[in-house]
């Protein structure tokens, strides 16, 4: 039994969003949180129908609404129009609504009710290891973790539900909403995306590979955020002696994605394609766990004109993580931090590795995996 980290209790005193990707779990969760709460699937082609044709239903079957009930709307961005009915419940009724989705983009588009800041953002993420018994990072960097790959009882059902991920949900939902004239050059855009995945973004490269301008390449990745396909992760600014590159760095949101866009299977430690594939996973979980606990705006990663890289700071320079899929770290993995700890002498320093066992090598924390893992959910690493 898999429990999911989010207990979303702030509906008991507010309204609140819940955004995710497409099978992160969201009406699972809402399911078994909120087991007695009134649901509305707009998946469900008469629920959909009904309140696309009069939004005013909402409130007639409402009416009797008591105090501080809660109220769920399953794929809200499907009938955004809803979200007036919503306001006038919330402002009038003291209803508190979970409205989940998976697309926010629908939702910023110039008319839309927004709701006036009366309902909290929440975003679920896929899996995290901290809620995964006998978790296998192994399992994990090959798969992902969205509950539906992780959980897949042969590769084969693995390659049929993956496939039909990218192809159903990902490729014909951006097609549903029109978001792009030509699907045949987002598609492309996407594998050019897995390519570059956790490395800095340069529009213009990608443009050229994909046949399209630059300006059209900033409004696929805008789609893929704004979908929760994609993040950016921006580039540490503070420049204390060394010049930085300040171009952001994009990975998608599981790591399955790259793995299926680029034909990567049965990955083991030793390999390019697995390190940087373990450099996503152990990135999504701090994207995930940041996310978990309100911390905005804390993850960045440092890169200099000269080549020296670290893959993740945290805060201020407070902590400086560097990840490598070696089964023994040695001085020359270390490059990246001690020069980072040069120009910022006060960050504690980590390097996530395969090692058997952690250690402290030339005042660097050599921390394994699925002990990093344990750590930061504990809290230990950054809070």
């Amino acid at each position: 039994m898999i429990k999911r980290w989010p207990k979303i209790t702030d509906a008991q005193e507010e309204s609140v969003f819940l955004f995710g990707a497409r099978q992160t779990g969201k009406t699972t969760l809402l399911l078994n949180l909120f087991p007695n709460s009134r649901f509305y699937d707009l998946l469900e082609s008469d629920t959909y129908e009904r309140l696309r044709r009069n939004p005013a239903l909402l409130r007639q079957e409402l009416a009797t609404a008591r105090e501080g009930e809660i109220i769920i709307i399953d794929e809200i961005q499907l009938i955004p129009e809803l979200l007036n009915e919503v306001h006038w419940l919330i402002a009038r009724q003291d209803v508190h609504f979970i409205l989940s989705g998976s697309s926010a983009r629908k939702l910023k588009r110039k008319g839309v009710n927004t709701l006036g800041g009366r309902a909290v953002r929440n975003v679920l993420y896929p899996l995290v290891s901290a809620e995964v018994p006998e978790f296998d990072l192994i399992k994990a960097v090959n798969r992902g973790m969205l509950p539906t790959h992780y959980l897949a009882t042969s590769e084969r059902q693995l390659q049929k539900r993956m496939q039909a991920y990218v192809s159903v949900y990902l490729k014909e939902e951006i097609a549903a909403e029109a978001l792009v004239r030509k699907l045949s050059s987002f598609n492309r855009f996407m594998e050019v995306a897995a390519l570059t995945d956790g490395e800095m973004v340069n529009y213009t490269n990608i443009a050229q590979d994909c046949g399209v301008d630059a300006k059209t390449v900033k409004e696929y990745f805008s789609i893929l955020e704004e979908t929760l396909i994609g993040y950016m992760v921006p580039a540490f600014r503070r420049t204390v002696k060394r010049r930085l590159n300040q171009s952001p760095r994009f990975y998608y949101f599981d790591v399955s994605l790259p793995n299926y866009l680029l034909h990567r299977q049965d990955m083991q430690p030793g390999s390019d394609d697995f390190g940087h594939a373990f450099e996503h996973l152990m990135v999504q979980e701090i994207i995930a766990y940041l996310g978990y606990h309100d911390i905005e705006n804390a993850l960045s990663y440092w890169h200099t004109h000269t080549g020296y890289e670290v893959d993740a700071v945290l805060g201020d320079a407070e902590v400086a993580i560097e990840f490598k899929s070696t089964t023994e770290v040695q001085s020359r993995h270390l490059r990246g931090l001690k020069a980072f700890h040069e120009e910022h002498p006060d960050a504690r320093l980590i390097i996530v590795s395969l090692d058997v066992a952690p250690r402290i090598f030339n005042d660097v924390e050599v921390m394994p995996a699925t002990h990093f893992l344990h750590e930061l959910w504990a809290g230990r690493i950054y809070k």
